[in-house]
């Protein structure tokens, strides 16, 4: 029995590690201000909004409109406020910076497939 539990405990402590592995790649995606990086993270459908539009995009789609709202705003980095887990569900907010200033971002990730997919990101 105690093998048991200390292989479930073992089990629960691995998941933890791995999805907050993911919520710190997408952190370092947005620090570089790396779409392609950022990808990797996408699910299959993403909800984006940026100051002057808001639309779903398939991942490929996401990536080439990450890419051009990064270069064309010059990310100098990200600060993040703060990041959590809400009911398996996992969450950042920080402040992205760029040569044209400061955009307030949010990114919702959901577990899909045994893996934390981000489905929302918001730059405000």
């Amino acid at each position: 029995m105690k093998k048991l539990l200390l292989l479930f405990t073992a089990f629960l402590a691995l998941t933890a590690f791995r999805a907050a592995g993911g919520l710190d790649d997408v952190i370092s995606a947005l620090r570089g201000g790396s779409a392609s990086e950022l990808s990797r993270f996408i699910d299959d459908n993403v909800e984006i909004a940026l100051p002057d539009k808001s639309d779903r995009y398939s991942r490929a789609q996401a990536t080439m409109v990450l890419q051009d709202f990064f270069s064309s705003n010059g990310v100098k980095g990200f600060e993040l406020k703060h990041k959590g887990d809400n009911g398996g569900n996992q969450f950042v907010i920080g402040t992205l910076q760029t040569r044209s200033g400061a955009y307030r971002t949010t990114v919702y990730m959901s577990a899909r497939n045994g893996k934390q997919l981000v489905r929302e990101i918001r730059f405000q």
